[in-house]
């Protein structure tokens, strides 16, 4: 077999990419620390046509060269904004009609493998700080929340790993036709 060369792989240009239809999928990130996270954000965004990133709180935000090490100048291509506070961006998310799922381990959560995204909704997915998780007044303000089923000791996923596995799963159900 052969590996095939970037040319060939038919990926889209920044300028087609903006104009691409989008995975009815927009992310907030509460308080994550690391500029690194932020940029593996940015680059799954990018693979997974997320439609905007939120960046939240102490979340580092572009330009910054630690984002785009791991970005590798996906935060050029993925929408994104800032807003101080979570619980902030929550409200205005379900405002505009988002349903905002924590991603989680919280009474009531849904186990990825179970969810089952409805047609016509967008979503809005909430990923915590490395250490404490999504806040609990963050928790509070969402419409439900994911939880990553795990068989291993640890207690958690890395937040970008964890967004990986995620907007996987929801782009093979509902991401857009290319």
């Amino acid at each position: 077999m052969r590996k095939i060369p970037n040319e060939e792989l038919g990926r889209p240009t920044p300028e087609e990419f903006a104009r691409m239809e989008r995975m009815p999928v927009a992310v907030v990130l509460d308080g994550v620390r690391s500029a690194q996270n932020v940029g593996a954000f940015f680059r799954t965004g990018d693979a997974f046509a997320v439609e905007r990133l939120w960046l939240c709180g102490i979340t580092p935000v572009p330009p910054a060269r630690e984002i785009h090490k791991t970005a590798l100048g996906a935060e050029c291509t993925v929408e994104w904004a800032y807003e101080p506070e979570a619980a902030d961006c929550v409200r205005r998310l379900r405002g505009e009609g988002y349903r905002v799922l924590a991603v989680e381990q919280v009474e009531g959560a849904v186990r990825l493998d179970g969810f089952r995204p409805e047609e016509g909704v967008r979503y809005a997915l909430v990923f915590g700080n490395e250490v404490d998780g999504v806040s609990q007044r963050v928790v509070d303000l969402c419409d439900g929340a994911l939880e990553i089923p795990q068989a291993g000791t640890k207690h958690s996923l890395n937040v970008s790993v964890a967004a990986g596995v995620v907007l996987w799963s929801l782009f093979s159900r509902i991401g857009p036709r290319r």
